[in-house]
């Protein structure tokens, strides 16, 4: 016999979801899914739900992947040493031969699987289809700790996006397929770039003007200088907490994605735990929330 009170639970929770798809009804949202937020298959199951659900109710997701672990793994298994240096790993060109093989190829197309197998139509691109997304080097400064002087970072093949062509997207948008996009580009001269994807995705949702962009990562969202959640920050409030030192490590280039998207007309970033149960539903359709929410003011 069906269980009628568990079905009214059920009904009254899709009831409270009405406002939230109202409120992003055929709207763009970004999501970057994290190498270490991909978690187990259960976990990449649930995520790949969530996003067809989105897609269903009437949004437009495009996902972002990274994959730091799996190529790390995939160097180790070739024997390639890998070093990082201001929190991102230095790139030769064995190296970009890797990444891009793990990224636009194992990863990218496994996630696709996913999603398909949900019952999405999801398609794999990298920003090097249709000249996407064009990359130049990336050029990273640190301190030098004796004499605390800023020191240029050589990072080989490291890139940041350039200019997006966002005409790609829109037609597989119109199509109502689901991007699914690797963090790898062409240089204006030919070379073929490793891109972090945090600031792949702030590229891709600042240039389509998206309603959100999620950052899903293996950490509760910013926390305070106590370890606590802070659960919603202006532009200001990020610039403040970087300088007095509160934010810092590999949060740091988060946030500045964050800002940089919001400077680019996104409406608002979230950084959330990816290894959280459908995260990004909590997120979107409930009052809850799941991060930290990042606005202009």
């Amino acid at each position: 016999m069906t269980d009628l009170p568990n079905v009214h639970v059920r009904a009254e929770v899709l009831a409270q979801a009405l406002p939230h798809m109202q409120r992003y009804d055929q709207e763009i949202v970004v999501i970057k899914y994290g190498g270490h937020a991909m978690g187990d298959r259960a976990a990449a199951e649930d995520f790949a739900e969530d996003i067809v659900l989105l897609e269903q109710s009437g949004l437009k997701p495009i996902v972002v992947h990274g994959g730091g672990p799996q190529i790390g793994r995939m160097l180790e298994r070739l024997g390639i040493q890998s070093e990082f240096r201001g929190g991102l790993r230095v790139t030769d060109e064995a190296t970009v031969e890797v990444v891009e093989m793990v990224l636009a190829g194992s990863i990218n197309k496994q996630i696709v699987g996913w999603i398909s197998a949900e019952g999405g139509r999801a398609i794999g691109l990298c920003g090097k289809d249709g000249n996407m997304v064009r990359a130049k080097r990336a050029l990273r400064t640190v301190k030098d700790p004796e004499s605390q002087e800023e020191k240029a970072l050589d990072l080989g093949l490291v890139g940041e996006p350039e200019h997006v062509e966002r005409g790609v997207l829109d037609a597989v948008l119109k199509a109502e397929l689901i991007p699914v996009l690797a963090p790898v580009a062409y240089g204006a001269d030919g070379q073929t770039y490793n891109v972090n994807a945090d600031t792949f995705s702030g590229a891709i949702a600042g240039a389509l003007r998206a309603k959100r962009l999620l950052l899903l990562t293996d950490v509760p969202g910013v926390l305070d200088k106590d370890k606590n959640l802070i659960p919603e920050l202006t532009v200001e409030d990020c610039r403040r907490l970087i300088a007095d030192g509160t934010i810092t490590g590999g949060m740091i280039p988060k946030v500045e994605t964050c800002i940089y998207a919001i400077d680019q007309g996104v409406e608002a970033v979230v950084i959330l735990d990816g290894k959280v149960n459908h995260a990004v539903l909590l997120e979107l359709f409930t009052d809850y929330g799941a991060g930290t929410l990042i606005r202009r003011k």
